[in-house]
């Protein structure tokens, strides 16, 4: 039965997600259960691409990628695919009604890493909606399944909240980044000469967004709030972490937050959402 196969495909989006993102995990797992599938198709699909971008180092990147492309439009078209990722992800691109534009937008970013290793104003925010704040509207689309006014209505918080979260990577990975693959990625940085008042002025950005971030998840469902707000709560805390620490830390060293704090964030957010404290 294709159902076992289906089974199976979403199987491997859930492993992909659970190696590759502890946080991500555990905010998913939070979710109701008929969301933890698709959040998870997603997830996978996203992350695939981005690995061809950045560690197919040895292959033909631009020839992956728009086979790749290539693959998850046929996939979507035919409503099958012997890839279990763009198996998982094409049933829920046709089942959420996800628009072509948020695929072709992020697809667009991955390739943007093969030509581009500095970002100037106008690329910086095209990547960021691409790479981050398109996925955001992607799950929004499952959030709220067909409901056009509820998504318009929370659509601009979702996409602040990806450009959050994928700010504060860039600043986390800004020396992976620049030694391994020579990117900076923020206008007007020079990672050779990255300083404090460099650092405060992305910080305050960051702050802008995670703020109207924040008023779109009070407007969750209850199927999806806990899990975003966890998620959320991670970066805001990796976010202190970075705020404590001098640029030249940023540069040299990737901060994190570590399992231990990651389990009393679980912890202690779970307390909030029982008690409607979020």
């Amino acid at each position: 039965m294709i159902s076992l196969y289906q089974k199976t495909c979403h199987e491997c989006s859930q492993l992909i997600t659970n190696r590759y993102s502890t946080s991500f995990s555990m905010g998913i797992r939070l979710f109701s259960k008929q969301l933890q599938r698709p959040i998870y198709a997603i997830y996978g699909f996203v992350r695939f691409a981005d690995e061809i971008v950045d560690t197919f180092h040895n292959f033909n990147k631009t020839e992956l990628l728009q086979k790749f492309r290539l693959d998850t439009y046929e996939a979507i078209e035919q409503r099958i695919s012997l890839n279990p990722v763009l198996q998982s992800f094409q049933e829920v691109v046709n089942e959420y009604n996800i628009e072509r534009e948020l695929i072709d937008a992020f697809l667009d970013s991955m390739e943007m890493d093969l030509h581009f290793d500095r970002y100037e104003d106008r690329l910086y925010k095209q990547y960021i909606y691409g790479s981050a704040e398109v996925v955001g509207l992607m799950c929004l689309r499952v959030f709220f399944k067909n409901n056009e006014t509820k998504y318009d209505e929370l659509k601009d918080s979702a996409r602040s909240l990806g450009s959050a979260f994928q700010k504060i990577n860039f600043l986390r990975d800004m020396k992976s980044d620049f030694d391994e693959r020579g990117r900076v990625y923020f206008p007007g940085i020079d990672f050779l000469n990255f300083t404090n008042q460099d650092k405060q002025m992305i910080e305050a950005d960051i702050k802008a967004d995670f703020d109207h971030g924040y008023e779109g998840i009070l407007k969750l469902p209850e199927s999806a709030r806990f899990g975003v707000y966890l998620a959320y709560v991670y970066y805001i805390n990796l976010f202190q972490k970075i705020k404590k620490s001098t640029a030249s830390m940023v540069k040299e060293e990737r901060i994190r937050v570590n399992d231990g704090k990651k389990m009393y964030l679980l912890f202690s957010s779970a307390l909030k959402n029982q008690l409607n404290l979020l």
